[in-house]
């Protein structure tokens, strides 16, 4: 609910004020050109920094009969109020070291000037400085949610500038710029609503500056030349904000010095000071709001603010653009929950799965199924339901996006009243550290429901790539014998991209089980490694079968076991050596064997041991242990030469197998529980798991990983799963 609460804060406040951000922004970006136009002009002496007042007074005093006030800009321009030679005022640019004028000052410009009001009060005088002030504080409210959105999207504060995931334009950008932009935004937010509670006097009323002058006690000797004066000589320029002078040479006429933390009040015959008293809190913090505010002290910095005041532009398109298309991924049913076969349930945080899901969901309504598809957070009994497909994201710290975020105390309260077969497709980034952690979570719960029986193995989408959602969508539409008639988000119909390969060697059928094994060669360099998929199109349609990879002796080698009358298998034992077939490598990134990992758990049953034939023939070091079932001692035979040859040459460490129809008649999760604590100890350690191998295997073995990880290291599965310690391909 955190994070629902967020974002729809976010929303409702962007919503609520687009328009006068848009139109602040728009005028902010024009201001902040003119502290730049004013940079560019000749006016401010060389070496200002280590000009004093005691060098000034005395040449501007030689220079003009007559001076009524001095004041120093931001952009550290002397600006001189004087009689000139004719008698006429004049207010000119001076040099602070000769005293000579630059320049007379020009009106101020009508266009800035006609700007400047829009921007703080729409032409509505106080009432549209309400209006601003509010703006200010909504955009630091909506820089505010967005700021903890991007926290819970990177993973945490301390993530908050790692890589961002491309999803799309708008998404991408919006968050990439909001974290550049942040602290400009923030800056322009913050005081914009500081000036604004400063004008209405909502933190109390500005303390008035009154010197009380003791002019009796005033001295008019001795006299001193203004160039001695000390507190002149103490006084750089770049301190003053304006000096008033003195209307006559009457000793209870004096320099009024407004400086930049302090007024000042000196006499004009002996220099000494009068009165001293220093601003308040409130008006130096609105002095401070206005310059960083405006960006009238530097160049540099008013055009980051422009920049920063053209990105808010760009969020509210971005935004927008955002919740739009969340918003055209909306659920359409064409029938009831109660009366479907199929339900589809989406976890998703900005709408993307969605559209995965309305695909698949699509294809089955065209096939004349009864397909419903809702959130996560809608789930509830599906008294005709068949098969429960769910497709989702994680968001946060591996947390369930905000449409899931009730899915597993609903799941908990409301059992399916029929056996209901389940498939999981989790949609993440590898960039992160919890890679679809949810959906495992998913999974896993699943698992451990009586109703609920798996139809496929977890299966994940990286980076949405239209591959990892093809190769499932293959598999579940094959499995469930509905064809998907029609391209889906990236479903060719036609293959492409096939390669040649060349048959090298092919064995004979194994008695007990009929699994054979066929070496195939490709005909031009081709980059691929054990764990990948062979895609092949026996039909010579778009009807795919793909099989696990092993690469031996740089061939691809495949572990098959032949099917009567199956389209995939009868098709590879037809195959003589020297044939050719039309096939294509499909990356499968997520089961290659661990780089880093240094004790590498192996885990098989039937022609599952095919990639982990061909990682343990390219292992370069690490400790590998295979636990492998087959029905019985003739089964192994197929393999038995190359497992001992790994053995000869310490490429396996121990080999475990467990036969089902023959001596002790076990399984391979019988192994595993007799030695518990090791597989404890090496997910304690880092090690990695690899599951290859049927449905039914898989499930029972991890449903005893799952005791075994919360009796001996205090976790649960789904934390070594979503860390890539627990790697899974099972069919």
């Amino acid at each position: 609910m955190t994070i629902s609460l967020w974002r729809y804060s976010h929303l409702a406040l962007a919503v609520s004020s687009f328009l006068f951000i848009a139109l602040a922004s728009v005028t902010g970006i024009v201001l902040a050109f003119e502290p730049v136009l004013q940079k560019t002009q000749p006016y401010r002496a060389a070496d200002f920094n280590q000009i004093t007042v005691a060098e000034m007074l005395p040449v501007l005093k030689k220079e003009y009969d007559e001076i009524t006030d001095v004041t120093i800009d931001a952009n550290q321009f002397v600006i001189a109020k004087v009689i000139d030679a004719d008698g006429k005022d004049a207010t000119v640019y001076v040099d602070p070291k000769t005293g000579k004028s630059l320049g007379v000052v020009p009106k101020e410009n009508e266009f800035f000037r006609w700007v400047t009001t829009l921007h703080r009060s729409l032409f509505l005088h106080e009432t549209g400085r309400v209006f601003i002030g509010i703006t200010a504080f909504l955009l630091l409210l909506i820089a505010s949610t967005g700021t903890v959105l991007v926290i819970q999207r990177q993973r945490g504060l301390k993530r908050f500038f790692t890589r961002i995931v491309k999803e799309n334009f708008a998404q991408y950008y919006h968050v990439l710029l909001g974290r550049l932009a942040l602290i400009p935004i923030l800056i322009i937010t913050i005081t914009g609503t500081y000036l604004s509670l400063v004008r209405f006097e909502l933190l109390g009323p500005e303390k008035k500056i009154t010197h009380a002058i003791d002019f009796d006690a005033i001295r008019s000797e001795p006299a001193q030349k203004l160039s001695d004066f000390k507190v002149f000589q103490h006084l750089p320029l770049s301190e003053v904000q304006s000096i008033e002078f003195p209307f006559s040479e009457d000793v209870e006429d004096y320099y009024t010095f407004k400086l930049k933390d302090r007024e000042l009040v000196v006499n004009q015959i002996t220099g000494d000071i009068l009165s001293e008293i220093p601003y308040s809190q409130t008006t130096l913090l609105s002095n401070l709001s206005l310059t960083l505010h405006t960006g009238r002290s530097s160049a540099v910095w008013a055009i980051v603010l422009a920049i920063a005041a053209a990105n808010i532009l760009f969020f509210i398109y971005s935004g927008f653009a955002i919740t739009f298309k969340r918003r055209g991924n909306r659920v359409r049913n064409k029938f009831k929950s109660d009366e479907s076969r199929f339900i589809i349930l989406v976890g998703s945080e900005n709408g993307t799965t969605f559209r995965f899901a309305n695909a698949v969901h699509e294809q089955l309504l065209k096939q004349g199924e009864k397909s419903f598809i809702t959130e996560l957070n809608a789930y509830t009994v599906f008294p005709k339901a068949e098969h429960l497909i769910l497709l989702t994201a994680t968001y946060g710290l591996g947390d369930a996006p905000t449409n899931a975020a009730k899915f597993r105390t609903l799941l908990e309260k409301q059992p399916q009243q029929q056996p209901v077969h389940f498939s999981v497709l989790g949609f993440g980034s590898k960039s992160y550290p919890d890679f679809c952690k949810f959906a495992f979570e998913v999974h896993n719960i699943l698992e451990q429901q009586t109703w609920a029986i798996p139809f496929l193995d977890i299966h994940t989408v990286n980076d949405k790539s239209p591959d990892d959602f093809q190769r499932w969508a293959n598999l579940w539409s094959q499995k469930v014998e509905i064809p998907f008639s029609e391209s889906m988000i990236a479903f060719q119909g036609k293959p492409k991209g096939l390669k040649a390969f060349t048959v090298v060697s092919k064995t004979e059928l194994a008695h007990t089980d009929g699994a054979f094994l066929i070496q195939i060669a490709p005909q031009r360099k081709l980059p691929f490694t054990s764990g990948d998929l062979l895609a092949i199109y026996p039909a010579n349609d778009h009807r795919e079968r793909q099989y696990s990879i092993g690469k031996v002796d740089h061939m691809v080698q495949l572990s098959v076991k032949l099917y009567p009358g199956g389209l995939g298998s009868s098709y590879l034992y037809a195959l003589k050596p020297g044939d050719t077939l039309q096939a294509r490598i499909v990356g499968n990134e997520h089961f290659h064997f661990p780089k880093k990992a240094q004790n590498v758990i192996m885990i098989s049953n039937g022609t599952g041991i095919a990639p982990f034939l061909g990682m343990l023939d390219e292992n370069k070091g690490a400790n590998c242990y295979l636990y492998c079932g087959f029905r019985g001692e003739a089964s192994f035979a197929l393999y038995r030469d190359g497992i001992e040859a790994c053995l000869t040459s310490q490429k396996l460490k121990q080999l475990h197998i467990a036969y089902s129809r023959e001596g002790a008649k076990q399984y391979v999760k019988d192994l595993l529980a007799r030695d518990a604590v090791f597989i404890a100890e090496t997910l304690q350690s880092g090690g990695v798991i690899m599951i290859c191998g049927s449905l039914a295997m898989q499930q029972n073995v991890t449903t005893l990983l799952e005791t075994i990880c919360k009796e001996h290291n205090g976790m649960e599965l789904h934390y070594y799963q979503s860390h890539n310690q627990i790697l899974t391909d099972c069919y």
